[in-house]
């Protein structure tokens, strides 16, 4: 997803992607601790990704006081 896709998104789209990439986050995190992955590289493009959501929920929000 690009940052232009992003905030092309509503809002409560965002919410949601966002907890769902969280969710998946935390799984692969969870199974990297267990065993080696594939990928490890995509923890920290899922990370990054993740703030990116963030940000411009963050961004928004100041945007709507």
């Amino acid at each position: 997803m690009k940052k232009e896709e992003i905030k092309e998104m509503s809002t409560a789209d965002l919410q949601e992607r966002l907890a769902e990439m969280e969710k998946a986050y935390r799984q692969l995190v969870a199974n990297h601790t267990v065993s080696t992955i594939d990928n490890p590289a995509q923890i920290t493009k899922d990370r990054k990704m993740i703030a990116r959501v963030k940000t411009e929920l963050r961004a928004r929000q100041l945007a709507g006081k």
